[in-house]
């Protein structure tokens, strides 16, 4: 991914005139992942290839930028962005990282609860983006089961027939699931979210704090980012313990938790096949 074209982009981004050593770092799968040195300077840089997944840092940077501008938790900051040569580059920050301590946990819930109590006028975003290598439509509505289902389960379940991973029974059951979601979440304001909050979305720094990473963001339910940091685990319990002492938790928020999950679920489902479908169709039935 290095080409010419790439390095020269990167050079120009950077403003650089000292020369510029590339070494890989791992950091997901979607892209290709480099720390780069120029002179005494430390950089996280990724890039891509343009066709693939068109805009995609562009998208990332403006989801960066406006969490940044909160003020509530430490988000890298954004170097530059640009494209070239069929490739775009995506140049952060570099952060130095930590040990999670308890400290650290505490912290964590204490910033994400702050995050999520700034709220927005609707659920969504006026600019779409993307959930992992998936577009993400994020086109506002007043209400967030309107939200959930028009913007976030319908568009997946379509992708999941059209790639013949639900059957029209299981689609039926969906319909279902639709008309009892008002029930379930009660009325909210529009939280601005992470919106990819999995443990391989955050990092600790040298400090012992919280920094987040890789956001998908839109304004939407709270339940969604704390459903995800149970997806794949790897978040203590101190975290869980802060953020409902700073904004309690609903009563119901374990079964919320279990339907905004089925967002994710159905990401994996059309990203990697059937072996997410058992968990789908558990909740589906649940509920």
């Amino acid at each position: 991914m290095i080409t010419p074209a790439v390095q020269s982009l990167i050079q120009q981004l950077l403003n650089s005139k000292a020369p510029i050593t590339y070494t890989p770092v791992g950091g997901g799968s979607i892209n290709h992942t480099y720390r780069i040195t120029a002179g005494k300077e430390n950089f996280f840089c990724k890039i891509n290839e343009l066709a693939a997944m068109p805009d995609l840092f562009e998208t990332e940077r403006q989801g960066l930028e406006l969490l940044a501008q909160q003020q509530v938790i430490r988000i890298p900051r954004v170097i530059a962005s640009g494209q070239n040569g069929g490739h775009q580059v995506l140049i952060l920050e570099w952060i130095e990282q930590g040990l999670q301590t308890d400290a650290f946990w505490t912290c964590f819930g204490e910033q994400l609860a702050a995050l999520h109590h700034i709220q927005g006028k609707q659920f969504g975003l006026p600019t779409d983006n993307y959930m992992g290598s998936l577009p993400q439509s994020n086109q506002p509505a007043g209400n967030w089961t309107d939200f959930f289902i028009q913007q976030r389960l319908q568009p997946q379940v379509k992708l999941a027939v059209n790639r013949q991973l639900l059957e029209p029974a299981q689609v039926q059951q969906f319909e279902k699931l639709y008309q009892r979601l008002g029930n379930l979440f009660a009325p909210e304001p529009a939280a601005l979210l992470h919106g990819d909050l999995w443990s391989g979305n955050f990092v600790c720094d040298a400090s012992e704090n919280p920094v987040l990473i890789d956001p998908a963001v839109y304004y939407g339910h709270r339940s969604i980012d704390m459903a995800m940091t149970t997806l794949f685990g790897g978040f203590g319990n101190l975290f869980y313990e802060s953020y409902n002492y700073h904004y309690p938790l609903p009563v119901n928020y374990r079964q919320q938790w279990e339907v905004c999950n089925l967002y994710p679920l159905l990401i994996h489902l059309n990203l990697f096949g059937k072996s997410y479908l058992a968990d789908i169709m558990h909740t589906i039935r649940r509920y």
